[in-house]
C-alpha cells in the first residue's frame, strides 16, 4: 500500500502487487507470452517497450507490466518512493495513481503493458485536480486478475476493497 506523495496520489485503497516468476524466464517468448496471458484474462497488451525514466503515473487506467528480457530497478510512489527490483518473467501490477519511474536497467530490457479492457492510459507528471483524484478513485475494477485469471490479488484483494 502506498500513501499519496508530493504530487504522485499512488492509490491509498489498492495495493501494488509483483508476481515473482509469473513465466519462467527462459520458456522462450516472454513478450508474446506476456500478451497471450494479458490478453486471455482481459487485460489486453497495450504496447512493448520500456519504463519511462521519469516519475509518472496513469490516472485513467490501471496498469499490469510484464518484464519479457533483461532486469531493472523501478522506483514505485513516486520521487523518494520503493526501488523494486524487477527481472525477466516477474509482472509488476500497478494501480492507477500509482507513480513509477525507471531507476536503472541491464541487459536488452523489455516490457508489455496490459491495462483492462475499456480502460486507456494517460501519462501524468503533476497533481491531479480535485475532479480529476475523484474519477480516478472511481475507475471500475477489473474482474480478473491480469497473471491469475478467476484468481489472484485482483480478485481476492482489490475487488474487497471496495
Amino acid at each position: 500500500m502506498l500513501t499519496p506523495h508530493d504530487w504522485v496520489p499512488n492509490n491509498s485503497r489498492l495495493p501494488v502487487v509483483i508476481y515473482r516468476h509469473a513465466l519462467v524466464p527462459d520458456s522462450g517468448d516472454l513478450a508474446a507470452a506476456f500478451e497471450i496471458l494479458f490478453d486471455n484474462n482481459g487485460w489486453p497488451p497495450q504496447w512493448r517497450d520500456g519504463i519511462f525514466d521519469y516519475h509518472h503515473f496513469h490516472s485513467t487506467a490501471h496498469e499490469v507490466l510484464g518484464i519479457a528480457a533483461g532486469a531493472a530497478e523501478v522506483i514505485v510512489g513516486g520521487p523518494g518512493g520503493r526501488v523494486v527490483s524487477l527481472s525477466a518473467g516477474d509482472a509488476l501490477l500497478l494501480p492507477a495513481g500509482t507513480g513509477h519511474c525507471l531507476q536503472s536497467f541491464e541487459r536488452h530490457f523489455k516490457v508489455v503493458g496490459g491495462y483492462p479492457a475499456g480502460q486507456q492510459w494517460d501519462i501524468r507528471r503533476d497533481a491531479l485536480t480535485p475532479d480529476e483524484l475523484a474519477a480516478m478513485q472511481a475507475l471500475p475494477f477489473p474482474a480478473t486478475d491480469p497473471v491469475d485469471g478467476a484468481h489472484g490479488p485482483v480478485v481476492e484483494n482489490w475487488l474487497t476493497a471496495v
